[in-house]
């Protein structure tokens, strides 16, 4: 087992940001090192315990995937070792756990797949019978496998604050507003990519016994207007991971993400504003254990 890291030092390179699990450095000016820690948010708030291995088991399995799912469209992928652009002091920093990418404008929403009807998409349909605007057929329980995967883009929260499910129409507008006049366009084709990329990983993933519920893709586009694959595939971290073995409906089945901590927390007396309340020791390990076993799963086995 590794050290944690819950915050990258590296000074060879100019730090652009810290999101809620990346760090983010320029690599001139047109390529990004993104350095994945062992820091874990829950609710939209980064909690103060790293996970030991996170950050190297979410880099192997976006990897993975991005040259599994390359044919149906580009990605950010370089194929640049990280290790041989920063100092020789720093590389352990980067070493299993960062990327080299190319450097996109992202598209201004989260593009999430769902599958099932589980987390904030059963609560709209409890609510209206609807997710994002779609209507779905009465009377499905929680859990439930959609007669087909839908898309229901969300709004970029910034740390601490939360994603807003958004109509396609919404979606659409704010891809214009940030993009131009390519903006509606590219929102259909990400729409699109996104539906493509989670029906073959799903399939996949139940060829090795688990079930994909519900995954989020982010994607950016290049001076030349061609829209790329970008930011983390397919983790534990994006996705909604539950045994085949287990599921049942009409309750939330156990998975593999880090749904385990948000059920924790959900005992707690915790507003779900920063700071977050520290994590028990046993937790931590947990959590630690189902991303590995995710990803000896999908990528190992």
């Amino acid at each position: 087992m590794s050290t944690p890291l819950f915050e990258s030092s590296i000074r060879s390179l100019p730090l652009l940001g810290r999101g809620k699990v990346r760090d983010i450095y320029a690599v001139g000016n047109d390529k990004l090192l993104i350095v994945t820690s062992d820091r874990l948010s829950a609710f939209d708030v980064i909690l103060p315990d790293p996970i030991p291995d996170k950050g190297r088991v979410l880099t192997a399995m976006a990897s993975f995937w991005f040259a599994k799912l390359g044919h149906i469209i580009p990605n950010q992928i370089t194929g640049i070792d990280p290790e041989t652009v920063v100092d020789i002091s720093e590389r352990e920093q980067v070493r299993d756990r960062a990327l080299v990418v190319r450097r996109l404008k992202p598209l201004p929403i989260e593009a999430v797949v769902r599958g099932y009807l589980i987390g904030s998409g059963w609560k709209d349909y409890q609510s209206n019978g609807a997710i994002c605007g779609i209507l779905l057929p009465p009377e499905l329980r929680q859990a439930a496998k959609l007669p087909q995967p839908i898309f229901t883009p969300a709004t970029k929260a910034d740390v601490g604050e939360h994603d807003e499910n958004i109509p396609f129409g919404h979606a659409r507008a704010l891809c214009t507003e940030i993009i131009g006049s390519s903006g509606a366009a590219l929102a259909e084709q990400a729409r699109d990519a996104s539906i493509a990329l989670y029906r073959e990983a799903a399939d996949y993933a139940a060829g090795r016994g688990i079930l994909i519920a519900d995954t989020k893709f982010e994607f950016g586009v290049d001076d030349a207007g061609t829209l790329h694959l970008i930011d983390e595939v397919l983790t534990p971290d994006s996705s909604r991971f539950w045994p085949q073995a287990d599921y049942r409906e009409g309750v939330s089945p156990p998975s593999f993400d880090k749904q385990y901590v948000r059920d924790y927390l959900e005992t707690l007396d915790w507003n779900k504003k920063a700071p977050a309340p520290r994590l028990p020791k046993e937790v931590i390990a947990r959590t630690a254990d189902k991303y590995r076993e995710a990803y000896s799963r999908l990528v190992q086995n």
